[in-house]
């Protein structure tokens, strides 16, 4: 069993999706970057990309194919910029030409050579890709089949040529973190490992932890206590700033639904009206979750927390935390990330976090989880009402689908997330209610989760083929 780290779940990236549009980039890039690294990239003529399954049926509405023109030519989606990486598109499009890593020039037939296989899927998984580099004759130089399953990782099946295979995580590192550290996800040996939240509570009973310390002593094991800090915060950082330009941004958002943004109207009607009002609480975590999503759907900067689809909940569930709980402070915030981000780890061991795999259980269940236990962690909750708000939280979303109008990252995806983070709230109230003991485990619940995914038609799973997507216009 691998480790993983916090910042393997909490990473910075770009809408819409961390499955379609951030993996996809991922991919292209690393594959441009092997041809580099093994001496190919100048001998290259051709390049083409297959995309299968959810990918070709809800890639345009996520950006996959514009994602993968920019992975190609280098971008890197923790860092990329949204609006150069527009232009960059917009000018390979114009011209009929990619630059391989910004450096090595050559035809690109778009229609022809990114191609939509909508009547196919690839056997690992439902997010599945093809990605070939032909020199001028024509010869095979690489060839890779990758897999983008969720929260912006890959995995590469048996590889073809000089790659290798294997599965990988986020760009090396916490944003913000200083000095050498490993990759966040390398194979190292941590000193609480653990698969299941039976395993992570029986760690914390015999070493008398509280979960977000585990957690913390499972992060040194890739990079120095401050490093971890800086990062975490700079993890908080970006969720401000992607909320502060939800609320500014105005008009429509991107696609054929013409879906005009709400939190900028949200927000001001909030901050013009008397204070203390009934409910005031829950209508600023509405406004907190939609500006986030609106900006993951216009294609902004945001953290998977697990998903892009669901990087709302966490966001919403912390400002919550900080505006309205009182004492709270810095170290609660260090505290929510920490056990968010290990909840996560678990349901990605037990089952997935993948919309195309599992329903939007396994992004939207999984980030109301996440958040519930986070918020019971920074009000000082102990290890059993955190894992039973996590419990709380996923039991009442199993069977969420993933079933996206038009393939957007807009409806019901938006409102959903709004609604998953005060369930949240909700649930972490109920298990600090309680003492921690309760009838139905987390373990037990992500087992059902992964059961229930199994057995859901695959219409519902990120296809656009099923529920709202064939019952609703698309305009």
């Amino acid at each position: 069993m691998s480790a993983l780290s916090v910042f393997d779940i909490l990473k910075i990236g770009i809408g819409p999706s961390s499955s379609h549009t951030m993996g996809p980039m991922r991919a292209a890039r690393e594959f441009a970057l092997a041809l580099a690294g093994e001496g190919l990239l100048e001998r290259c003529a051709q390049v083409y990309v297959r995309l299968y399954g959810s990918l070709a049926l809800t890639g345009a509405g996520h950006g996959t194919d514009r994602a993968i023109i920019a992975g190609l030519e280098g971008a890197d989606p923790a860092t990329v910029d949204p609006d150069q990486m527009q232009r960059g598109v917009a000018r390979v499009r114009a011209e009929g030409r990619l630059r391989l890593l910004g450096r090595h020039e050559i035809a690109f037939d778009e229609p022809m050579q990114l191609l939509f296989m909508m009547q196919e899927s690839l056997p690992a998984h439902p997010n599945g890709m093809r990605l070939a580099a032909l020199d001028a004759a024509g010869s095979v130089l690489r060839e890779e089949e990758v897999y983008s399953v969720g929260g912006g990782f890959i995995v590469r099946a048996a590889p073809q040529g000089q790659g290798r295979a294997g599965a990988t995580g986020p760009t090396p590192g916490p944003p913000g973190a200083r000095g050498s550290q490993l990759p966040a996800g390398a194979d190292v040996a941590v000193p609480y490992p653990f698969a299941t939240s039976a395993e992570l509570l029986a760690h914390c009973r015999a070493s008398g932890l509280e979960i977000f310390e585990l957690l913390l002593a499972n992060e040194l094991a890739w990079r120095p206590a401050e490093d971890v800090r800086a990062g975490l915060l700079n993890i908080w950082r970006v969720m401000q700033a992607c909320v502060e330009r939800g609320f500014q941004q105005q008009g429509v958002l991107p696609g054929v639904l013409k879906v005009r943004r709400r939190a900028p109207r949200m927000h001001r009607v909030l901050t013009e009206s008397p204070p203390d009002r009934p409910l005031d609480a829950m209508e600023w975590v509405n406004a907190f979750a939609l500006a986030v999503n609106e900006e993951n759907a216009a294609g902004g900067r945001v953290v998977t927390a697990p998903t892009n689809g669901a990087a709302g909940i966490v966001p919403a569930v912390l400002h919550y935390y900080v505006r309205f709980e009182r004492g709270a402070n810095e170290e609660g915030v260090l505290r929510f990330l920490l056990t968010a981000g290990g909840i996560a780890m678990l349901f990605k061991h037990g089952a997935s976090i993948s919309g195309a795999e599992i329903g939007c259980m396994g992004e939207v269940g999984v980030a109301c989880s996440m958040a519930a236990a986070g918020l019971v962690a920074a009000l000082n909750g102990t290890n059993e009402q955190v894992e039973n708000a996590a419990e709380i939280g996923m039991e009442h979303n199993l069977g969420l689908t993933c079933d996206p109008v038009a393939g957007l990252v807009q409806i019901p995806c938006i409102e959903r997330n709004a609604m998953g983070a005060v369930k949240a709230i909700n649930a972490a109230r109920l298990a600090m209610r309680g003492d921690g003991s309760h009838k139905v485990s987390l373990d037990q619940v992500i087992a059902t989760m992964r059961q229930t995914g199994h057995d859901m038609s695959t219409i519902y799973k990120e296809t656009s083929q099923g529920g709202l997507a064939v019952n609703v216009p698309e305009c």
